[in-house]
């Protein structure tokens, strides 16, 4: 796992990452979490979802279930600390997204696990 940014510490992020990620099943994989400015995540909320302005986190998933290294690529996060409330809840969002979940179609599952991760972590 790599942690790009200081936003958040890299341990904190990693045990947000493996309660997560052991919820969701998923054992072994490699992930990015990056901080980035406000300018950042615009360019890559416009790039890649077509809106404009920036966001507080987006996922990018690489391969679902395929095998890189002998681990799965998840993919990446990258969260802008400046439009986030919460920074731990945000990494696990992004995370759950990696792992395909989303709130958006979904009936509440993804943001109920969200809830549930985040309440045993505090």
């Amino acid at each position: 796992m790599d942690v790009l940014g200081h936003a958040v510490g890299g341990a904190r992020v990693r045990e947000l990452a493996e309660v997560t990620l052991g919820t969701a099943g998923i054992g072994a994989g490699h992930l990015a979490v990056s901080f980035v400015s406000t300018e950042r995540i615009a360019e890559l909320n416009a790039e890649f979802r077509g809106k404009e302005g920036p966001t507080d986190v987006l996922s990018f998933p690489i391969d679902g279930d395929g095998e890189a290294f002998g681990d799965r690529e998840l993919g990446d996060v990258v969260i802008c600390p400046e439009h986030t409330v919460d920074l731990e809840e945000a990494v696990v969002h992004g995370i759950l997204h990696l792992v395909g979940m989303d709130h958006e179609t979904d009936t509440g599952q993804m943001l109920a696990l969200q809830a549930q991760i985040l309440a045993w972590l505090r």
